[in-house]
């Protein structure tokens, strides 16, 4: 559709006219009259511009403002006001194209192809910052939240901008898009080799999303990227984890499937976090419990229960196979060490920020170099960072403070204090 040929054509001649009464040669008329309907059409497509963006944008932008809905805010966010004020003066240059450039006929099916690619340019921001619309709306939803949805929005963009790309190229060379969709099966090859990289973290992320390998606040390890922190965004090629230190490491989505990493969201659903730490015990510390110690140990309130029942059933034994408890060495006996196991264990078991449904255990590790490791093996009853490392530090600063209740020594290396003590005792 365009304008009415008679009134385009009395148009010209009125232009030309006066083209010619101003004293323009004949020969240039033609040209200079282009020259004024361009600049004219300029004119016009900029104040239509300029009178929808200001209607669009300034206008719908306090109306919207006033409204209690928040995804209307985010029309005017992902500026989709502007884009569509660019959409009503590419339609009044198609429009007068025609009619402009008709003594132009080299010059016009350029004119009208350019035009139809800026149209479906503009038609592509639009519908783009529509999808990153629908993303935002979809990632607000809790049941969503947790989902990699930005990896399925970034596949649909990158199909989009390929169909935007095949489109304006059929435009421009006046084939049919069905012509370099067959030209693109020749193409596979390379295809595959430039879009790698996009198609494993395609494969990847729906095998994260099907296994609920990954979620969005997940805190996961990996070591071999030296990532240790939480999970901010799940996309089509990257995995970004923000680490403790708050620096931030991207890692090519399909290596979450090829590489093992460690996923501690089953700590943190399960409401309680390990503590498994070891106390060294100095062997040379370690003795069997006399009787007089043995009064001492009953009057610790979380044994003395403990040290009746033993006591009990060890003289049982050595009476029943008659023997010499003279010796320390013969028969059964408590040890110090023993009896300091059993009150790390009755004092985890009374700690009320020790999940008691869970595994309590105190046990003995083989001997090393060190001493002899007393490990403790428990759950805390939060996973939050703070609370569970101030919760392990006061039990480990009773149990620290508790071995000498029991003749035992922890084991350090020898300080440059022990080496002069030593020295000064040679003296």
């Amino acid at each position: 559709m365009q304008i009415t040929l008679v009134s385009w054509i009395e148009l010209e001649k009125w232009v030309d006219s006066l083209l010619v009464s101003s004293g323009v040669g004949s020969n240039l008329v033609v040209y200079l009259r282009l020259f004024i309907f361009l600049f004219l059409l300029f004119l016009i497509a900029a104040f239509i511009h300029w009178t929808t963006r200001k209607l669009l944008v300034s206008y719908l932008h306090k109306f919207v403002k006033r409204t209690p809905a928040k995804w209307d805010d985010l029309l005017l966010d992902q500026n989709i006001f502007s884009n569509i004020s660019h959409i009503i003066p590419a339609i009044v240059v198609r429009y007068l194209a025609p009619s402009i450039f008709r003594d132009f006929d080299n010059l016009l099916p350029f004119i009208v192809k350019m035009t139809d690619a800026y149209l479906i340019i503009v038609g592509t921001m639009i519908l783009v910052s529509l999808l990153k619309i629908a993303e935002l709306l979809f990632s607000s939803q809790p049941s969503l939240k947790d989902k990699p949805l930005a990896s399925y929005f970034q596949l649909i963009r990158i199909i989009l901008y390929i169909g935007t790309g095949i489109l304006i190229l059929s435009i421009l060379i006046g084939k049919s898009p069905l012509y370099f969709l067959s030209a693109f099966g020749a193409m596979t090859a390379v295809l595959l080799l430039v879009f790698k990289d996009t198609i494993l973290g395609l494969v990847a992320s729906v095998q994260i999303s099907s296994n609920d390998m990954v979620r969005v606040g997940d805190w996961v390890e990996m070591p071999k990227f030296n990532a240790d922190g939480d999970v901010v965004a799940i996309n089509l090629n990257t995995v970004k984890v923000q680490n403790w230190d708050k620096t931030i490491t991207t890692i090519p989505t399909y290596y979450f499937i090829s590489d093992s990493f460690k996923n501690w969201r089953g700590m943190v659903e399960s409401g309680g976090r390990r503590i498994k730490r070891a106390i060294f015990i100095n062997s040379q510390t370690i003795r069997f419990v006399d009787p007089e110690t043995r009064e001492q140990y009953k009057k610790y309130y979380l044994i003395s229960d403990y040290i009746e029942e033993r006591q009990k059933e060890i003289e049982q034994f050595n009476e029943d196979n008659k023997v010499d408890t003279s010796i320390l060495i013969n028969g059964r006996r408590m040890t110090n060490l023993g009896v300091f196991r059993k009150y790390v264990e009755s004092y985890l078991k009374s700690h009320p920020q020790i999940r008691q449904d869970m595994t309590v255990m105190v046990r003995q590790l083989a001997i090393e170099d060190r001493g002899v490791p007393l490990e403790i093996y428990c759950f805390t009853n939060t996973t939050a960072w703070v609370a569970y490392e101030s919760i392990q530090a006061d039990i480990f600063d009773h149990l620290l403070s508790s071995a000498a209740f029991f003749g035992l020594e922890i084991f350090q290396q020898p300080t440059g204090k022990d080496f002069k003590s030593a020295f000064e005792g040679l003296k």
